[in-house]
């Protein structure tokens, strides 16, 4: 996923900056836009890659819950 930041002019002349839309392409965030604002202008468009998320998969969470437990026990917590 892209976050895409638009800056845009309304269809009353109403400028409206910043604009975060994540989405595969800038056609899908244009058109996920154009949804909120009808007949907008694009004036400015910005592509922002997402770091990668690291998934927390259950045998994870049970590795740092029991970390955190030998944390408390040992009292260096």
């Amino acid at each position: 996923m892209v976050r895409f930041s638009f800056n845009i002019r309304t269809r009353s002349g109403q400028r409206v900056e910043n604009i975060s839309i994540m989405a595969a392409c800038q056609e899908d965030a244009e058109r996920r836009l154009r949804q909120m604002y009808v007949q907008c202008v694009v004036m400015d468009c910005r592509a922002h890659a997402l770091a990668p998320r690291d998934s927390m998969t259950l045998p994870r969470v049970m590795r740092l819950i029991g970390a955190d437990a030998a944390l408390a026990r040992t009292g260096t917590h």
